[in-house]
């Protein structure tokens, strides 16, 4: 599984701990992490928590990530952003039952995080519990056990919606603020991860020319 990381600019400075913190966990299941920041340096292209919903869109709808890890100071914005996009299904989690829950029943393919509200004293501890129930099992598995029928009839109901309420991720990109998305997609390391992994020509043939 690769797993993106996008931080917004206000939780820019957590950044190394929870790459740190969620590496940790992907690597005891063989899974690959890649930092998409902000990662808390000066002057660097700066993202908010509306950027994260676009650029975590590109990256799964172009297949450069199976999975992504977002968030901001309250988890919801981010939430709000991803969820307003297709191809994208957005959880959130304080704690770890919910990101258990969440991967069980819903099996989506983000989930945002509380990055200032309520991050305190055993936050590391808290990202870590979360990340290691998130993928503690396949997605979708169900919870309980005896509601794994309707919980993916339910879940792959929401993907059809999705797909009629929604515009193709291309037309948004190309119909979107093209200023938004240069910037979107600006970050130090966006065309090292995204144009190795991404498997979208025509997603990827447009982002080239406009990087260009």
């Amino acid at each position: 599984m690769k797993i993106a990381l996008i931080n917004e600019n206000s939780q820019a400075s957590k950044n190394t701990l929870i790459y740190d913190t969620l590496s940790e966990v992907a690597k005891e299941k063989d899974f690959q992490v890649f930092n998409y920041g902000m990662y808390g340096q000066e002057g660097e292209s700066q993202l908010t928590y509306v950027q994260n919903g676009l650029l975590a869109a590109i990256l799964l709808n172009s297949k450069a990530a199976d999975f992504v890890i977002t968030g901001c100071g309250t988890g919801v914005g981010a939430m709000l952003a991803l969820n307003s996009f297709p191809g994208v299904v957005c959880g959130f989690a304080a704690e770890p039952t919910d990101a258990y829950l969440f991967s069980q029943i819903n099996g989506g393919n983000a989930l945002s995080l509380p990055f200032a509200k309520g991050f305190g004293w055993g936050a590391e501890l808290n990202l870590k519990l979360i990340f290691e129930r998130l993928f503690a099992e396949p997605m979708g598995g169900g919870y309980p056990k005896e509601r794994v029928i309707p919980e993916q009839r339910n879940a792959r109901i929401l993907n059809e919606v999705k797909k009629i309420s929604h515009q193709d991720m291309l037309t948004i990109l190309k119909t979107i603020d093209q200023d938004f998305l240069k910037e979107t997609i600006s970050g130090e390391h966006f065309q090292e991860y995204f144009f190795a992994h991404c498997q979208d020509k025509a997603i990827a043939d447009y982002l080239q020319t406009l990087l260009s």
